[in-house]
């Protein structure tokens, strides 16, 4: 079982995630690429919500192949191009977190490698065998 860290001496949480979780010895552990808002038909989106949304299915393509789920996240790193995005991607990640909430950071990145991307997200899991 996953153990929850939020000191009272440290701030409360921004949104919907934990300070810190511990992960029992034993458990199976899977790190993403960080996945990008494009389709697997090559269509990119073009606003950061719907990208954001083709990144996290990605992602729970990756989970289930590895025999997961978004209940084995544990850690959330999302990057996006713009501070006004932030409410539109923290509102499709918190739809795919689930208890106990991932720690989770969200960075303002100058671009990636080709200017319609808005938002990419990589995630680290971990299953207790």
């Amino acid at each position: 079982m996953k153990r929850v860290f939020n000191p009272p001496s440290v701030r409360k949480p921004f949104g919907q995630y934990n300070h810190g979780l511990l992960v029992p010895p034993g458990a199976s552990l899977l790190v993403t690429s960080g996945q990008l808002g494009i389709s697997s038909e090559e269509k990119i989106p073009p606003d950061v919500a719907s990208q954001a949304e083709l990144c996290f299915k990605a992602i729970g393509a990756i989970l289930d192949e590895a025999g997961m789920t978004y209940a084995d996240v544990i850690r959330i790193c999302g990057f996006v191009t713009s501070r006004e995005d932030f409410p539109a991607y923290m509102t499709v990640r918190d739809r795919y977190t689930m208890e106990p909430k991932p720690v989770s950071t969200l960075i303002v990145v100058g671009g990636f490698t080709r200017a319609e991307f808005l938002v990419e997200v990589e995630v680290t899991a971990a299953k207790v065998l």
